[in-house]
């Protein structure tokens, strides 16, 4: 087990939280161990943590321009970009109505008093429009783009400059060329960091056991086991089950070619952090094509939302019932269109959710004191929907996989 990396990283993750929770509930007196030892931990985690997304922006650009390139020609790239955006919406939207479905049968909240509750500041008071999502996706300064982490908007660059790159045909081979060396580049610095996972999740997983406290938890363990319980549905049986609908990957192999990923993404709590393992799982596990997986994954991580889209809307839910308002059948529609654009705009960061429900709880006139149940509970639930995000885009881009293979089949038949 301890051969493989995903076995370390597990060995790292669980043995991180044993002697993270050791120190809380045995060495908590101790200065040392709850004061120095947990600060280098944070220290540690956050390194590597960093570490990973310095260079998610290169190789999020990187890999698509190539995945643009290596398309055999741009007409296939506007049907992989049209079928991937619609999957990924598709995905969203079932994830969501099944969540709304479960919230109206189960009525998490009903009978929880949340009344003493502290105040905790919502960063964010308005509700995402559409338009102005679609009019910020165009950067009109690139550097800055890159610098603020707007991944939308380097999707766009780089799929402009693929484009025009892939336009140029024999003209643009060393533009080609050179993207094909600085993917390479790239794809050995994400290995060499890799092999720094174990340590990364060891210290990030000892910090939340040296500070998680359990009474917290409590009073709203039904709510919490609800949302783990739909994530780990859909990471376990949804997605492995679509997978082998549509693709000759049975679901057991699936859900065994990603447990890297749904490891790492749980120590990390971030889809953008776990890009480039979700790029290898998909490459190297799944033989998807590189196009399909430059194209797709930085796409996914940065709209593809399902495990987002059900912890938002039952987290609405609990919190309306909670404090006695409850969610009307005229407001559902108005919340789903919400969650909808809240999710996509999450992005791929930890405790993107939390604060998307932060807005929401703002915008429905709801107490702002349920704004701290809600983040006191995050860490844990942000991490299983993480992974239900990141296999989410494994699945999805797997089944986009297997139908682009019917149109190159088509393609070599009618040569």
């Amino acid at each position: 087990m301890l051969k493989s990396l995903s076995g370390r990283i597990f060995m790292g993750l669980f043995s991180g939280l044993l002697l993270g929770s050791l120190v809380q509930y045995g060495l908590g007196h101790i200065g040392f161990f709850s004061g120095t030892l947990v600060e280098v931990a944070t220290a540690a985690g956050t390194m590597f943590v960093n570490m990973i997304m310095m260079l998610v922006m290169p190789l999020v650009f990187v890999s698509i321009v190539c995945g643009v390139c290596e398309l055999q020609d741009l007409k296939s790239f506007g049907r992989l970009g049209g079928k991937t955006f619609s999957f990924y919406i598709i995905n969203t939207l079932v994830a969501i109505l099944a969540a709304v479905c479960v919230s109206l049968l189960l009525q998490p909240g009903v009978g929880v008093d949340m009344s003493g509750g502290q105040d905790v500041a919502i960063t964010a008071t308005e509700l995402p429009n559409l338009i102005s999502l679609i009019v910020g996706i165009v950067p009109s300064n690139p550097v800055d783009a890159f610098m603020s982490g707007n991944m939308l908007q380097v999707i766009f660059m780089a799929l402009l400059l693929g484009g025009v790159i892939k336009s140029l045909d024999d003209a643009g081979s060393a533009a080609v060329r050179g993207f094909q060396v600085a993917n390479g580049v790239m794809m050995k610095l994400i290995m060499t960091v890799m092999q720094l996972a174990p340590f990364g999740v060891f210290a990030l997983m000892f910090k939340l056991g040296a500070t998680l406290e359990a009474k917290v938890f409590l009073s709203v363990l039904g709510y919490m086991a609800i949302i783990l319980t739909m994530l780990l549905l859909w990471i376990f049986i949804v997605y492995p089950l679509a997978v082998a609908v549509f693709t000759p990957v049975s679901a057991k192999s699936f859900r065994a070619k990603t447990q890297e990923q749904i490891l790492f993404s749980l120590s990390t709590a971030s889809s953008n952090a776990t890009i480039p393992v979700t790029m290898r799982t998909l490459t190297e596990k799944l033989g998807v094509n590189k196009a399909v997986a430059g194209f797709g994954v930085p796409l996914g991580a940065t709209m593809n939302m399902g495990g987002v889209s059900i912890y938002i809307t039952i987290a609405i839910f609990f919190v309306a019932n909670a404090f006695g308002q409850p969610i009307s059948s005229e407001q559902l529609p108005t919340l789903i269109f919400s969650i909808f654009l809240l999710s996509v705009g999450a992005g791929g960061v930890p405790g993107g959710g939390m604060v998307m429900i932060g807005v929401l709880i703002h915008q429905l006139g709801l107490p702002v004191e349920a704004f701290a149940i809600v983040a006191a509970l995050d860490r844990i639930i942000d991490m299983v929907l993480t992974s239900c995000n990141v296999v989410g885009d494994a699945a999805v881009l797997t089944i986009v996989d297997q139908t682009e293979k019917g149109h190159q089949t088509e393609a070599v038949n009618a040569l």
